[in-house]
């Protein structure tokens, strides 16, 4: 059962090169959606894919992309913060009203 505040999904590769990059990315989302009582799930891919993204889906919503890893080198905070600033971002769109009720825990994350 889908919780109702959405999800943060994580698309990456099954490849060995992407695992150095996907601790820090994955960690990061996992203390971001357990602090806004989120789900979270990881979605591999068997293709080649470079890039790791991090998606936000709120119930029958297209997934929107609120962070992307090219291969450069991050920490899981500075993932956090810039996970934390899009989804503020977000909690001001109209069709993110969940956010929009979440944004003084939003803004709590990591201060």
């Amino acid at each position: 059962m889908e919780d109702s505040n959405g999800k943060l999904l994580i698309y990456t590769s099954n490849f060995v090169s992407c695992e150095e990059r996907l601790k820090p990315v994955s960690v990061a989302a996992q203390k971001i959606a357990e602090s806004l009582k989120l789900n979270f799930e990881v979605v591999i891919f068997g293709e080649k894919l470079t890039p790791i993204y991090i998606y936000y889906k709120d119930g029958d919503q297209e997934p929107i992309p609120v962070y992307c890893n090219k291969g450069e080198k991050a920490d899981a905070h500075q993932i956090c913060a810039a996970l934390r600033n899009m989804l503020f971002v977000l909690s001001f769109h109209p069709k993110y009203s969940t956010l929009r009720h979440m944004r003084k825990e939003i803004m709590q994350l990591l201060s």
